[in-house]
């Protein structure tokens, strides 16, 4: 799944995405160290993954990344 890089907190590794329909989804630092990232821009298209065994309204991204073609 695409979405947009919103917020990061480098001290946290954490922060925030917006999904193509604006929902804005919380992603912790487990999540970005999974993707292997060092830094992350607001703005920045990014690849998600989700845990499916989390129901629609605590999606929570289990790895972000850059998106690549």
């Amino acid at each position: 799944m695409q979405a947009t890089a919103y917020t990061y907190d480098p001290e946290t590794r954490s922060g925030s995405v917006l999904l193509d329909d604006g929902t804005p989804v919380p992603f912790d630092g487990a999540a970005f160290d999974a993707g292997g990232l060092r830094m992350l821009r607001p703005g920045q298209r990014v690849r998600i993954e989700l845990d499916e065994a989390a129901g629609e309204q605590e999606r929570r991204i289990t790895l972000v990344t850059l998106q690549t073609l």
